[in-house]
């Protein structure tokens, strides 16, 4: 699995790389750089993010030495770049407005014997969670208060996602590897990526052509992703200069603030897969895709036929990549979930609770609970980040592969898995992230920041947006997306 080098952040890169099946000699064209210290956690949140983006961008270049016939184009991983990356939803502004975040509903809530998070930034989980907790749909979070403070946190937590709400305990890292759907998490790897088939023939791409270098031209994404993970693996394919048409159901609320962060480079339409017309209108749009991304629920599409193996079925030689919260098997197979919610049950706000509200009998990241301290989070929604970061450089590794052995493909995520991984695999278990060391990382001196110099402005059909730069970078890449996002929904469900 290779060894852990630099602090772990390199041995990240490695067990990343391996994951996707890539030759591991190619790690050796990444270089890592940008000033220390950012990101800071107890848990090696950094690692995490410039793994996945140094993974996603190695995939990127992979694929255009594989479709021009040259070598791989060098890597570079600027910490600068990725941290500010991380944080895209909060570097947004619109005509200088700072946008929408977590609802007053979406917060820990202390209860008669630990806590929960809830998660109710959309109306309908708004509506469940507070018809669960007997309360009127006028209930404001005083009221939710009172009822949370006399009942117990597992209760809570069955009672909600039993109405199709969102409420999870706040578990240690000893009590999610105890729980059923701890260990079924465990039995997985970080990712899968399979082959469907096996009778379809090598994918055919032309070279590349002009500058900047896009590896994904030419290639049509059919974006059946929301909120963050999902769409930020989409927002990169689109940088990378494939044709990625968004879809929504029509009846389910999307933010318009969290599209205008993730809708760079994409179109987004509307379309009711159970109506005729719009079963009509996606399947054509299938006949000719080449990447299929879902990012709802285990099981949610299945009633419209877009299992993985139904759709490669109708489109031999498509690429799936599937994303969800805590995994495809267990108990919450079919749960609902965030990374908010996913930090809380695996034990990651335990371990980045303030020590100074803890309680005596704390035992650390592994044994004790730290029920008496309010629990932390990570400094960026970072399972959504880099698992979305991770589900793009999945795709890129399945287009390359096609273009030897052909084949459809079936890449597979969670954010549960991403978080084992911070948790087991990248130097975690409570220990602070010290920041990069070593293998071309060239050390400044702290407070040598500045986000402004990662951060552009350009015109939409919004306003004036400023926005976070893309941090996957390698010789010719594109610096920005072609186009701004747009209005989420109102464009036309054709290819391009």
């Amino acid at each position: 699995m290779g060894q852990r080098q630099g602090g772990g952040h390199i041995g990240g890169t490695d067990l990343a790389w391996a994951a996707l099946g890539g030759d591991p000699a190619l790690t050796e064209r990444i270089a890592f750089g940008g000033p220390p210290g950012l990101l800071p956690a107890r848990l090696p949140a950094m690692s995490l993010a410039r793994s996945t983006v140094a993974v996603c961008a190695l995939a990127a270049a992979e694929l255009a030495a594989r479709r021009n016939g040259g070598p791989v184009p060098a890597v570079r991983v600027d910490d600068g770049a990725v941290a500010t990356a991380f944080l895209s939803e909060r570097h947004l502004r619109i005509d200088g407005r700072a946008c929408s975040s977590f609802a007053p509903l979406s917060r820990f809530w202390r209860t008669a014997d630990g806590w929960v998070r809830t998660h109710a930034n959309y109306p309908h989980h708004r509506a469940r969670l507070l018809h669960a907790l007997d309360l009127p749909g006028t209930a404001e979070a005083p009221d939710v208060e009172t009822v949370m403070a006399g009942r117990r946190a597992a209760e809570i937590e069955e009672t909600v996602c039993a109405a199709g709400g969102l409420a999870v305990v706040a578990r240690t890292p000893g009590e999610w590897d105890a729980h059923p759907q701890g260990a079924a998490v465990a039995a997985h790897p970080l990712l899968t990526l399979d082959t469907l088939d096996t009778g379809v023939p090598p994918r055919r791409l032309p070279p590349l052509d002009g500058t900047p270098t896009l590896p994904a031209a030419g290639l049509r994404v059919l974006d059946l992703t929301r909120v963050i993970a999902g769409p930020v693996a989409t927002r990169t394919l689109a940088l990378l200069g494939a044709d990625v048409l968004r879809i929504d159901a029509p009846q389910l609320p999307e933010s318009q603030d969290a599209h205008s962060d993730t809708g760079f480079g994409k179109r987004s339409a509307a379309l009711d897969l159970g109506s005729p017309a719009g079963r009509a209108s996606f399947e054509e749009l299938l006949s000719r895709a080449d990447v299929v991304v879902t990012g709802y629920r285990p099981g949610a599409l299945d009633r419209f036929g877009l299992t993985p193996e139904a759709l490669a079925a109708r489109r031999p030689g498509l690429v799936v990549a599937r994303l969800s919260a805590w995994g495809d098997d267990g108990p919450w197979g079919g749960r609902r979930g965030f990374d908010s919610l996913v930090q809380v049950a695996t034990g990651i706000a335990a371990v980045e609770a303030d020590p100074g509200s803890a309680s005596e009998d704390s035992q650390g990241s592994r044994g004790g609970a730290k029920r008496s301290g309010t629990p932390g989070a990570l400094p960026a929604q970072a399972l959504d980040h880099g698992t979305g970061y991770l589900l793009a450089a999945a795709v890129l590794r399945a287009l390359t592969e096609q273009t030897r052995t052909g084949g459809s493909f079936l890449a597979t995520l969670a954010l549960a898995r991403t978080a084992r991984w911070l948790m087991h695999d990248l130097g975690g278990d409570g220990e602070p992230n010290a920041g990069p060391k070593g293998h071309g990382h060239a050390a400044q001196a702290p407070g040598s920041y500045d986000p402004a110099a990662h951060l552009r402005e350009t015109d939409s059909p919004l306003g004036r947006l400023r926005y976070a730069l893309p941090p996957v970078s390698f010789d010719g890449a594109p610096a920005t997306w072609a186009t701004p996002p747009g209005r989420c929904g109102t464009d036309a469900p054709v290819w391009r």
